[in-house]
């Protein structure tokens, strides 16, 4: 398991304006960082150590506010390429899902460490292929179902020596049926961990948009995760899960029964009651600045999740949740 660092440089860097730190800065600088890293990853002298501080400021950045942390996932799928941010994305959800479930500091890092390098075996065909109109060749197949063995023979050789941390990146597609890759386990089998990082794995994909499907609605992918997966996944596990996002998980678009059109902002009292900042009037007219509504109110209660297609609505992190979403 791996050891926190002592350097601090990654806390004090989070685009400081009037006193308040950007979350948004900071996870953005984390994508870069990552991306710098993985991409070199035989140029770096210490992988591990740098793996883990960008893991622990992402650790900060969500510590400074969780929503916007999570608001990031459906809220910012332009920053960066898609491979890199993906990780990223996980490793806040695995986070918090591995405090929900009460893991100790050092072992969250590991978790967190682990989906951060999850796809380094395939990063430089990733972004090809997912941006591909055709179907996967058989050469892409084996590259795919390969990349868990890779990944962990890329990450040893630069020097990542934890066997947790190993042992979570070769799993993190095993399936509790034994469907999975690459060595087919099933159940106990498969480290409690790596499907901590499955599950992150397959709502941040479900949600992200990519050149051959449309993005998933964030409970259209929970209960696609739940049906369709229901064999491969630990059902404990899956609960955790959602309650961790909720039923409308920060970031979410969604109409109100007033007509309104809004975004989730977090937690409401109730998993059915989110916060909701309207940003579209009844009558369709865009609200001069965003309007805290109360959804346990029968006058403001979701009706629906929309797509930002469907919604027609445009607006920045910041309008909602202040200079702690600065870009």
């Amino acid at each position: 398991m791996v050891q926190q660092p002592t350097n601090e440089s990654d806390l004090e860097t989070g685009g400081h304006h009037a006193g308040t730190l950007s979350v948004l800065h900071l996870i953005n600088r984390a994508h870069k960082r990552l991306e710098h890293l993985l991409f070199n990853l035989e140029g770096e002298s210490d992988v591990q150590a740098s793996v883990v501080d960008i893991a622990r400021a992402l650790t900060h950045a969500t510590d400074l506010n969780p929503n916007i942390a999570l608001a990031c996932i459906l809220l910012n799928q332009e920053e960066g390429s898609y491979a890199v941010r993906h990780c990223i994305d996980s490793a806040v959800v695995a986070l918090l899902v591995a405090r929900a479930l009460q893991k100790g500091p050092a072992e969250t890092l590991t978790i967190m460490a682990a989906a951060l390098t999850m796809n380094v075996g395939m990063l430089p065909s990733q972004e090809q292929l997912q941006s591909r109109l055709n179907a996967i060749s058989d050469q892409e197949l084996a590259l795919i179902h390969n990349h868990p063995q890779q990944g962990v023979d890329m990450l040893a050789r630069a020097g990542v020596a934890d066997p947790d941390w190993l042992s979570y990146v070769l799993a993190h597609h095993e399936n509790e049926d034994g469907s999975g890759y690459p060595l087919r386990k099933t159940g106990d089998e498969i480290p409690f961990n790596a499907k901590i990082i499955s599950l992150a794995d397959r709502y941040c994909a479900r949600v992200s948009s990519r050149s051959y499907r449309k993005s998933l609605l964030p409970n259209e992918a929970l209960s696609d995760i739940l049906l369709a997966d229901h064999d491969s996944v630990d059902p404990m596990l899956t609960t955790c899960f959602i309650g961790v996002l909720g039923i409308y998980p920060t970031g979410a678009i969604v109409r109100l029964a007033n007509g309104e059109i809004g975004v989730v902002a977090g937690k409401g009292g109730s998993p059915t009651t989110p916060v909701v900042h309207a940003l579209i009037g009844p009558q369709g007219a865009p609200l001069s600045a965003p309007i805290k509504r109360d959804t346990a109110n029968a006058q403001y209660t979701v009706r629906e999740m929309l797509s930002e297609e469907r919604a027609g609505v445009r607006f920045s992190m910041q309008q909602v949740w202040g200079d702690e979403a600065r870009p």
